[in-house]
């Protein structure tokens, strides 16, 4: 199939994939098979994927960053450790298939999604820390970072029960910090992709406009709703991945 004939619907599919993103993570849930389905061939898929989502990632961090929930000088360790990461994975993908994590990832999802459904620790009051910033970005940067370099799905989702579990944060900062990661990793797998000629620019490009709207209003949504809404968005995008990636 002709990507241009489809052009229109995958903007719109971006749009919501933005939304998504900034609210839960897992919007390349909805792009990546649009994408495989517009024909292009696999790792073309994950580097236009890439071209676009940075784009939400992008407008989630910068609303989240004016309303004073994140401060990305301040997480420079676990910023620096996900480019890393994530360009390390883009640049593995390019010469090895995906097929293992394919396997693993819904393992780790499902329990997520029981996390979240059930801890009392997932709300918007701050808890106690359990890991230092250091520690956190060697194991949660380097190692979510390459995830989502080489292969993607779910890494807000990642970013923001680490963020939970580990260090402590409600709800609307985890949200805020895993989007300013996400972005982070989505440049850096772009760069790599580009570097590697795998980008189809012209329809990234287009399916951007609409991540930058779906990524502001999904970030509008986490600042105005909180736990209310990110929680159970959480927990079913995880349920939902599982799901897709099992069968």
């Amino acid at each position: 199939m002709e990507w241009l004939e489809v052009a229109p619907l995958l903007v719109v599919l971006a749009f919501v994939s933005g939304a998504i993103d900034a609210i839960a993570g897992g919007g390349g849930l909805l792009t990546i098979p649009a994408l495989l389905w517009a024909g292009l061939p696999p790792v073309a898929v994950l580097a236009t994927n890439k071209a676009q989502a940075v784009f939400g990632s992008f407008a989630a961090t910068v609303h989240f960053a004016r309303r004073g929930m994140v401060k990305p000088l301040h997480a420079w360790r676990a910023v620096l450790a996900t480019f890393i990461g994530a360009g390390a994975g883009a640049l593995l993908v390019q010469y090895l298939a995906s097929d293992l994590l394919e396997q693993l990832i819904p393992v780790l999802l499902i329990g997520f999604a029981l996390y979240f459904g059930l801890s009392p620790r997932v709300a918007d009051i701050d808890s106690r820390q359990r890991l230092g910033a250091t520690a956190f970005a060697l194991l949660i940067g380097l190692g979510v970072g390459f995830y989502d370099g080489f292969f993607g799905p779910g890494t807000g989702t990642f970013f923001a029960a680490a963020y939970v579990a580990l260090l402590g944060y409600n709800l609307r900062r985890a949200t805020a910090h895993a989007k300013l990661l996400n972005f982070t990793s989505n440049l850096a797998a772009l760069l790599f992709f580009a570097a590697g000629g795998h980008v189809v620019w012209t329809l990234g490009l287009l399916m951007a406009g609409g991540q930058l709207l779906g990524g502001w209003l999904g970030a509008h949504l986490v600042l105005r709703h909180g736990a209310r809404l990110v929680r159970p968005v959480l927990v079913a995008v995880s349920l939902v991945i599982s799901v897709k990636l099992l069968f």
